[in-house]
């Protein structure tokens, strides 16, 4: 009896740690696979359709009119391109920074949103009232590259694309433990949309770098996060969804750890409920490679921390079985060594990359149980104040 429990104990273990690990490793490298034999290139070409690019901002007086500035002076033709900005109740100057300039720019409009609905609102309404072929979503304090607005388009030459997005670089100009964390995980994600967009669709994307066919864009409920439901949208209506390396956003990272904590909860819990609202795209069924991607690539991603905790848990309970789980056991202890280290250490010895890399590890997975706590209270965001830190 005891033999059969140490036995089943040991296939938990082992069941648990691969589901826990796939989405991070497994994941990636049966897509590096597939692509070498199911290789499906996106024909983008030098085109100039029309394009409005929509900006939603809560008091964002500091930030806003240097991205409308850099976001008209995009290297486009002017003619062919305009901005649009709701902002949404705004108890700063933002009103009177957007009032000055669209009086001095023809191309550029705004709305006041009031009461503050939220972001997806505002996107719903300023879609309402775009004239251009192409929807191109900007946060209000993102910076395009000159050339960024022309590279999100050209994938749009190929008819069987929809939504685009481009690359997200955080900057970290302090060295700061999130930041450097930050910046590894989107190299890693960025990698990963590479080897997506040449199966098939890319499962997330960045919401201030990427663009729709507005034809393409259905509304969203306020509650809803327009980064994963609209894209799962399009792959709904039989379109791509594709990344532009090319297409770049530079924005800085935040430094402080409760900004970038609260963040990612906020992004965990809307994409519990995307991930909700879109589940029939989890048929593998009715979608056999979307489903499996999505299935990977988000819902196992965000539960990892339940299979990585059980096996964590029972790694102790298997001492004394086996070397491996010794080895194991004391990799654990390193990793949290690190993450204190990361924390608490001094300079010198804190600015290791390795212990930033497992600190931000930990941190996703600890935002992600914090907000599945939330989701499965039935819990839902709306609002949330610009990202600060």
């Amino acid at each position: 009896m005891q033999f059969a429990m140490v036995v089943t104990t040991e296939i938990w273990f082992w069941l648990c740690l691969a589901v826990g690990l796939y989405p991070y490793v497994g994941y990636p490298l049966c897509v590096a696979l597939l692509r070498l034999i199911r290789l499906r290139p996106v024909q983008a070409g030098p085109i100039t359709p029309r394009v409005t690019v929509v900006i939603s901002a809560y008091n964002e007086a500091g930030h806003i009119e240097a991205t409308v500035l850099n976001k008209l002076n995009q290297d486009y033709p002017h003619a062919l391109l305009d901005v649009m900005v709701a902002s949404d109740g705004s108890t700063d100057e933002t009103d009177a920074v957007l009032g000055r300039l669209a009086q001095e720019n023809p191309r550029l409009s705004f709305f006041r949103q009031q009461p503050r609905s939220g972001k997806t609102a505002a996107l719903n309404s300023l879609i309402e009232r775009a004239k251009g072929e192409i929807v191109v979503f900007a946060d209000a304090n993102s910076m395009y590259r000159p050339d960024t607005v022309r590279q999100l388009v050209a994938p749009f030459a190929d008819p069987e694309v929809g939504y685009v997005t481009g690359q997200m670089r955080y900057v970290d100009p302090h060295g700061s433990l999130i930041g450097d964390g930050c910046s590894a995980y989107m190299r890693y994600e960025n990698l990963l949309r590479r080897y997506e967009t040449d199966i098939g669709s890319i499962v997330g994307v960045d919401g201030g770098v990427d663009a729709v066919r507005r034809s393409l864009y259905r509304p969203m409920h306020a509650d809803q996060l327009p980064d994963l439901v609209l894209p799962l949208a399009v792959v709904e209506q039989r379109s791509r969804v594709v990344f532009a390396p090319d297409a770049v956003l530079e924005e800085e990272s935040l430094s402080e750890q409760s900004a970038e904590l609260r963040m990612r909860v906020r992004v965990a819990l809307r994409a519990f409920w995307a991930l909700r609202d879109q589940r029939a795209l989890l048929n593998p069924l009715r979608h056999p490679l979307f489903a499996w991607q999505l299935i990977s690539h988000k819902l196992l991603r965000y539960m990892s921390f339940l299979p990585l905790g059980i096996a964590a848990v029972l790694n102790w309970v298997l001492l004394g079985r086996g070397d491996i789980y010794e080895l194991l056991a004391g990799a654990q202890c390193v990793a949290a060594a690190l993450v204190l280290l990361a924390m608490y250490g001094p300079r010198r010895l804190r600015d290791l990359g390795i212990a930033h890399y497992c600190y931000y590890f930990v941190l996703l997975n600890w935002a992600s149980a914090v907000a599945f706590a939330r989701f499965v209270r039935g819990e839902k965001q709306v609002l949330w104040q610009p990202r600060t830190g």
